[in-house]
């Protein structure tokens, strides 16, 4: 017996979707419980599990049973090509891991706190001042001007200028739902969104493939393109890997960001206690993407049948977590709706919490890049509020919408800025 799911069309549920992803999952999950059957024009039916546990379950098909980077591949690859974490499986995905582990780990990432705060303090002088803007695109601006530096190590400042230009139009195109839901049929049509962005990533490449020939010939250099040359990878897996890096790293963090915004101005009682508080920021963090979690989902493609939840899962579908309303799974978070980060701060976690918060997805497939991506948002946001003193013009709390690949706020964050006044000194 398969999970129970809606009788509509499988085009009718596609463009529901589009429309409203959360409106439409959290709606499925009244109706049918923590685990229901979806249909999407053009794949295989997919099953949503909605609790830690069931979760837990779906990524232990990851030591056999379950491929993720397949799941990913139609939606991926077209971005970050064949030899990409995201979209590899068994053997080749572990040895790209196993070199991208050492860049990216915890101490690794602690030496760029000092450069992600200058990045940060260098945009942000440049932001408006008391005038509403939004909040999200600026910290794009941010994390891509991270990703260029740090990631890719890149020092020219006219490779840095068109990059500048070039990433976020790249990303933008090549995440709209036309190149990214429609068949490859559609690709050659000369002014279909698919050409414009193909013309985008053979520019891209150009650049990063002679910056990894450049860097060949002089070694070195404490950036993750550096360390990722001392490795055996060669220059299109290097090359796959940079541009994974940025579509994992750039519009989600400053997602992210722009979510711990969105929340904080709305509770004083939270902001005050930042930004000095190193472990409650920590925990702010935490809870900011318990709430709001940026990815939505992390599914496998089934290899073999998946008892899940009492039905049976055939080879062939789509298993995976809908990630908000794992977040919402009170058996992991006491009263999942209310925003108390003290939940990451009172002593260790127990299991069901740790299985159930997975902003960065779960089981062998965990996000390389999380520890990084932590860092940038507490010191990001430490800065901001070092420099500014920030209100939202509306206290309504801005809805979810489905971005691109992520769940961005529908109105990107809108703050107004006003500078800090430095403390006086006697």
């Amino acid at each position: 017996m398969i999970p129970p799911g809606p009788r509509l069309p499988s085009v009718v549920q596609t463009a529901w979707f589009m429309r409203d992803a959360p409106g439409m999952l959290e709606s499925f999950q009244r109706k049918y419980g923590p685990i229901f059957t979806v249909r999407y024009t053009g794949f295989a039916p997919e099953v949503y599990v909605t609790t830690g546990e069931l979760a837990e379950q779906v990524y232990r098909t990851d030591q056999g049973g379950g491929r993720a980077g397949e799941a990913r591949r139609d939606f991926l690859e077209h971005m970050v090509g064949a030899h990409s974490v995201l979209t590899l499986d068994g053997d080749p995905w572990w040895r790209h891991r196993k070199l991208l582990n050492p860049p990216l780990r915890a101490k690794q990432v602690a030496g760029y706190r000092d450069d992600i705060a200058a990045i940060a303090a260098e945009k942000i002088a440049t932001w408006p001042l008391d005038r509403p803007f939004a909040l999200r695109e600026r910290m794009q601006d941010i994390t891509l001007e991270i990703i260029i530096r740090l990631i890719f190590g890149i020092q020219d400042t006219g490779r840095i200028g068109r990059l500048r230009a070039l990433l976020p139009d790249l990303i933008e195109t090549g995440g709209s739902m036309p190149v990214v839901m429609l068949p490859d049929r559609f690709r050659g049509l000369p002014y279909w969104p698919h050409a414009r962005f193909a013309r985008l990533r053979a520019e891209v490449d150009a650049i990063l493939f002679d910056e990894i020939r450049r860097r060949r010939a002089a070694p070195g250099g404490a950036d993750v393109l550096g360390r990722l040359l001392d490795t055996d990878l060669g220059d299109q897996e290097i090359r796959d890997e940079l541009i994974t890096m940025l579509v994992a790293g750039h519009e989600t963090t400053a997602t992210g960001l722009a979510w711990a915004f969105e929340r904080l101005l709305r509770m004083p009682e939270v902001l005050e206690r930042l930004p000095d508080d190193e472990a409650y920021l920590d925990a702010v963090v935490k809870e900011v993407l318990r709430v709001r979690p940026v990815v939505y989902e992390a599914p496998r493609l089934l290899d073999a049948p998946l008892e899940l939840g009492g039905y049976e899962i055939p080879a062939g579908w789509y298993a995976g977590p809908y990630i908000p309303l794992v977040h919402r799974d009170p058996a992991a978070f006491p009263e999942p709706d209310e925003f108390r980060p003290e939940r990451f701060l009172d002593g260790p976690q127990n299991r069901a919490q740790n299985r159930a918060w997975m902003p960065f997805g779960g089981g062998r497939r965990f996000c390389v890049g999380a520890q990084l991506a932590l860092l940038e948002m507490r010191v990001i946001i430490r800065e901001v509020l070092h420099r500014l003193e920030l209100t939202a013009p509306d206290q309504a709390p801005e809805a979810r919408r489905l971005k691109n690949v992520t769940l961005a706020p529908a109105k990107l964050t809108r703050v107004t800025a006003r500078a800090r006044t430095p403390a006086r000194t006697s």
